[in-house]
Parts: structure tokens; sequence; C-alpha cells
């Protein structure tokens, strides 16, 4: 038999309590790098110290101090559950917590002597009450650090979408003049260097537009500590647009905007526009090179601003299908956006074998409630 007061029984009484604060000392007691792998590797070791409390809580006499380093055992033991239920892998911590549970919720029963089984129940339960409490202190930051991920990754995901569409907007209208004006300037190089000439100034320009553009995509990247750049073209710039469009091919487009509509609109409103336009036109040029006229048409309402895009087939063109660009951008880009700000966008043939592009914006977005 065991001697309640011996030394034997006090050293081994005291062996759990021992065991887990040195467990927690070892993880927090050492220079601070590393500390968070530290403490995400404490499962086993705290599985370890619940076993030895379940396997000396039952072996040893109740009477003598040992009851007091049994509940200093379950006081460390719930501390260790936190920073388990914080740091470690979510294999590891189920695991760990039946055992560390068990080890909490029975310590007191071998102190207590005549209970019924209700009664021994009971106080199992009501040492559950820590073990929630713990588990939920150790929880909660790892939802909320959770969430904090899944929201910079959200945001990471939505600049990147922004900027792709960015540059598929804006860079690839320029890259397909560049196209056409190079194709231009190979046929005429031979017999008029002069128009080859002109072409070559234009090749130019819409380069140095294409380049503006990604700079402004590189500037976005760097975050909000970086220059300030040029904000995104609104329909005040879309006479210049017009203007460009029509030196770089055959297509004569036509803009149709009172003045305005262009006071009318919110930034982001005016910045959708000019961008519906730009693609409509992109694909005026891809999908549609034999076309004669275009017109860009632009009304406002009350609440709203419709951007009207129509295109002929051309003589002896056959009709023009407009496509969504192998990037997967394009019009389903556009009609994502406008869904985005409360509008709405229809695409299709018209009589004729031409194409028309509708958008229907509102003119100012709601004002977002905190």
């Amino acid at each position: 038999m065991w001697e309640s007061n011996g030394p034997a029984v006090t050293a081994l009484g005291a062996s759990p309590a021992l065991a887990a604060a040195g467990t927690l000392a070892w993880a927090v007691a050492r220079p601070r790098a590393g500390l968070r792998q530290r403490l995400g590797r404490l499962a086993r070791p705290v599985t370890a110290c619940a076993a030895l409390s379940l396997t000396t809580g039952f072996a040893l006499p109740t009477a003598g101090p040992g009851a007091h380093w049994k509940l200093a055992g379950a006081a460390v033991l719930l501390l260790l559950l936190a920073v388990v239920t914080r740091w470690s892998p979510p294999r590891e911590l189920i695991c760990t917590l039946p055992p560390t549970a068990l080890a909490v919720a029975l310590w007191p029963l071998p102190l207590v002597t005549g209970e019924t089984f209700l009664e021994a129940i009971g106080i199992a339960t009501f040492w559950l009450l820590p073990v929630v409490g713990a588990v939920a202190a150790g929880a909660y930051p790892r939802r909320q650090e959770l969430r904090r991920r899944r929201a910079v990754a959200e945001a990471r995901s939505a600049q990147r979408l922004h900027l792709s569409r960015d540059l598929h907007d804006f860079v690839a209208h320029d890259v397909s003049g560049i196209v056409v004006q190079a194709q231009a300037a190979r046929f005429v190089a031979a017999t008029d260097p002069s128009h080859a000439v002109l072409a070559l100034e234009r090749i130019e320009k819409a380069g140095l537009r294409a380049l503006a553009s990604m700079d402004r995509a590189v500037e976005m990247l760097h975050g909000p500590e970086a220059p300030a750049v040029d904000p995104l073209p609104d329909v005040s710039r879309l006479p210049s647009l017009i203007r460009n469009f029509n030196a770089a091919g055959a297509t004569e487009a036509e803009l149709v905007m009172a003045p305005q509509v262009a006071d009318a609109l919110s930034r982001e409103v005016g910045a959708a526009a000019y961008r519906v336009v730009v693609e409509a036109l992109t694909n005026v040029r891809r999908h549609a090179p034999g076309a004669h006229h275009a017109t860009v048409v632009l009304t406002r309402t009350a609440t709203t601003v419709e951007i009207r895009v129509t295109n002929d087939c051309g003589a002896g063109s056959a009709p023009s299908h407009h496509r969504a660009s192998p990037g997967g951008l394009g019009l389903p880009a556009l009609t994502e956006q406008a869904r985005t700000l409360g509008g709405t966008l229809s695409a299709g043939p018209i009589g004729g074998g031409g194409w028309q592009l509708t958008v229907a914006l509102p003119t100012s977005l709601p004002k977002r409630t905190s």
C-alpha cells in the first residue's frame, strides 16, 4: 500500500503538474524566434501530460498534498489546452482534446468518497465547463485569424482580377491598334513611304498608351504607399479614344454624347462606361474588321446612363459575331461588372449583319451603410 504522506506519493502526485508546467515553460521561455512553431508542436506533449494525470489520479491515495498538485495540474492543462486549440494543426488537436478533457473533468473524483454515480457525473460535467472555456479561448483568435487570411486572399484575388481587366481593356485595345497600323504600314511602305511614317507615329503613340496602362497597373501593386498615379479614364476621354480608333484602322467610329453626360456620372460609373466603350471598339476591330462604320451613343435619364455601341457588317463581309476573348475576359467580365454596379448588359446581332452592345448603368452608386 502507498503511504498517503510519503515522499514517493508526493512526488508522483506532483509529476503531472510539473510535467505540464515544464511543457509550457519549454514553449515560452526561449527566444521569441520560432515561438509560434513551438506552440504548434505542443499537442503530443500535452497528450502525454493528460495521460500521466489520468494514470496517477486514480493510482495514488486521495489524501495528502497530492490533491493540491492535482488541482494545479488541471489548471496548467487548461492553459495548455487553450494554447493547443489556438496553434496546433486540426488533426493533432482532435487527438489531444479527448484525453485532456477527461483529465480535467475526472481529477476530483478520486478525492470524493461515497458519491453516487449521478453525483460523479455531475462533478465531471461541472469540470467540463472550464474545458469548454479553454477551447473557446483558443478557438476564437484562431477563427479570427482564419477569417483575416480569407479576407486577405479574397482582396488579393479581387486585385488580380481588377488588374487583369485593366490590362485586357486598355492594353489590348492599344495593342490591337498597333497590329492594325503595322499591317497597314507593311502594305504602303513600298508605294507611299509617307503614309508608312504616319502609321509608325501612331504605333508609337499606341505603344506609349499601352505602357502607361501597364505602369498604372504596376503602381497599384505597390499598395497605398506607392506614388500617386493618374486615375482611370472616364467618359470625358471618349472623344480622344474615338479619334485614336479612327486613326488606327479603316472602321470609322462616331461618338454621340451630350456634354452634360460626363458631369452627371460618378467616378466609378464613368470609368465603367469608358471601359465598356473600349471593349466594344476592341471587339469591332477584332471580330468585325470589315466594318465600315461604328456608332457610340451615350444617353442619360434621371437615374441611368445607356451606352449603345453599334457596328455594321461591311459590304461583302460575312456577318460579324463578337465573342469573348480567349482569356475568358471581354463581354463576360463587362457583364459581371455591370451587374456589380447595379446595371445590365445585352449584346447580339442586329439586322443587316451588324452587332450592337447595350449597357445601362446607374448614374451614381448607392452609398454603403456600415
